[in-house]
């Protein structure tokens, strides 16, 4: 033990023996132990509750065998190093390991640091819990601003039929031509069928012939995703998420139920993409949250790493580009030596984040560390396999590497080089909508950094006119009003400016248009 830990140990030793003299509870050590030792040594919530029990590594492994032994359940993989890495915050347990954690504590999740309920169902609580603390069998009088953990009713954790409906109605209206909204409904449609996910991840059975199908309709959605308003292929991702976790409500054998966890993590995982592309920041990170759940089931270090780099857009896209600088990073390091489409992505996300920063501080060693994090991507991507290249959502194109690069070069100022090079990325693109007008947006930034405002606003306009209403998402158009609010900082009030940055705050309603035969 090192020194440090060891000042850990006699910190949190000392705390628990004067909680057990006044005769506080476990949880309430463990709380006590997190607010002592947290700021010195950085203690996570889930060592915290160890240390409040005064037992070892081994103690937990052992008691968590046993809740496996006696569930009639196989001989968990879970030893003590696997527990000190979840202790030290690499890595997070998956739904039933936490669930078994839980159980050995008495606690919820969230007393272990993490989010969501647990995947049971019902409380491991004693009475007289409020958040992270067990009081004597009631409440603490002094804490009235807190909540009382209370379990869920029964009917909410079964069911989703009207969350269905909600879906389904949307998308018939707009099959007819009825112009819609992102409104509460469908959100909330969308929260409600992820939160059952989350409750479902661990059980099922299905025969492999419906997951053959399952998979080849995620693989679908993953080709449609450029080429389909993104309200509308929402509905059809949740659907067939919430078809997957109905068959997960059941146990299965190991080998189908980590086909169907990757299928859940793709599909939630697409499912945050779209919620990016509508301007939900909140509910995409949550989707993402669910993908990695359900990813992290499986073992497969590239679906864990593709999860990862793709949620690193969220903070991106945002401008956070030093929270997506560390989600790059993450997803590099889960993919390791896999050659596969995150170990492309990750480099190509660290690179848009540092030309964020750079462009901001103007450094030049930041500008470099770009330079050489595409210079990585463009390795790993001639790496991988054919059906990878070919794949927009799961996989990573070409055009989306010459998109990407040409989008950190106009951010770094290389206008040049990156004109020449989104150039070449439009022409490699067929119909992907979405893409190919933010290339156009690209350009039009090259023009203004070269400074011609007229020639960027009349790109501008020209790449917003080629996209329908049904097409114009969030990310769309707060790209173009952030190119608007440039042009009119640096040229000021030109001819059509105020016309097309009041086009852009109001836009149409996302409507879809039943294709016509010929189409």
């Amino acid at each position: 033990m090192s020194g440090r830990q060891h000042k850990e140990t006699e910190l949190a030793r000392r705390t628990r023996a004067r909680g057990l003299a006044i005769g506080h509870t476990a949880a309430r050590i463990a709380e006590e132990i997190f607010d002592e030792c947290g700021p010195h040594f950085g203690t996570t919530r889930i060592k915290s509750h160890r240390l409040a029990h005064g037992i070892a590594l081994a103690d937990v492994v052992e008691q968590v065998r046993a809740l496996f032994e006696r569930d009639g359940k196989p001989v968990p993989g879970i030893g003590e190093t696997l527990l000190s890495a979840y202790e030290s915050g690499l890595k997070r347990p998956g739904p039933e390991y936490l669930h078994y954690l839980c159980s050995v504590y008495r606690v919820e999740p969230v007393a272990l640091g993490y989010e969501g309920p647990c995947i049971c169902g019902h409380g491991h609580r004693m009475p007289g819990v409020v958040r992270g603390d067990l009081h004597e069998g009631k409440p603490d009088a002094s804490s009235d601003s807190r909540e009382l953990w209370v379990q869920q009713p029964d009917d909410a954790v079964g069911g989703g039929e009207e969350e269905e409906n909600v879906l389904r109605r949307t998308l018939l209206a707009m099959i007819d031509g009825t112009a819609m909204k992102l409104d509460p409904p469908v959100l909330n449609a969308a929260e409600s069928i992820r939160r059952r996910m989350d409750q479902t991840l661990v059980s099922t059975t299905v025969s492999p012939a419906m997951l053959d199908h399952w998979e080849e309709a995620a693989a679908s959605f993953g080709r449609q995703y450029m080429n389909t308003p993104p309200l509308r292929q929402l509905c059809d991702v949740l659907l067939e998420f919430s078809t997957v976790r109905q068959a997960m409500e059941q146990h299965q054998p190991i080998d189908l139920q980590e086909r169907l966890c990757a299928l859940a993590a793709r599909l939630a995982g697409l499912a945050g993409i779209i919620m990016i592309d509508l301007g939900d920041q909140r509910l995409a990170r949550s989707f993402f949250r669910t993908s990695r759940t359900a990813a992290d089931e499986t073992g497969d270090r590239a679906l864990r790493a593709w999860v990862t780099a793709r949620e690193a857009l969220v903070p991106l896209f945002l401008g956070d580009p030093r929270e997506a600088l560390n989600l790059a990073k993450k997803s590099r390091d889960l993919a390791g030596q896999t050659p596969c489409a995150a170990k492309a992505m990750a480099p190509v996300v660290e690179a848009r984040a540092l030309s964020m920063l750079a462009n901001a501080g103007g450094k030049k060693d930041v500008v470099d560390q770009a330079k050489r994090a595409l210079a990585r991507a463009r390795a790993a991507f001639a790496q991988m396999s054919p059906a990878q290249q070919e794949d927009t959502v799961f996989g990573y194109t070409e055009r989306q590497l010459y998109f990407h690069q040409g989008d950190t070069l106009a951010r770094l100022g290389q206008t040049l080089e990156a004109d020449l090079i989104l150039e070449q990325a439009l022409e490699k693109y067929d119909g992907d909508l979405l893409d190919q007008t933010l290339i156009r947006l690209d350009r039009a930034q090259c023009r203004l950094l070269e400074g011609d405002g007229e020639e960027a606003l009349k790109q501008a306009r020209h790449a917003i006119d080629l996209v329908g209403d049904d097409f114009r998402s969030d990310i769309i158009l707060r790209r173009a009003l952030d190119l608007a609010n440039t042009i009119q900082l640096r040229c000021g009030d030109l001819p059509g400016l105020a016309e097309f940055i009041q086009k852009l705050v109001s836009p149409a309603p996302v409507r879809i248009v039943t294709p016509t035969a010929e189409a």
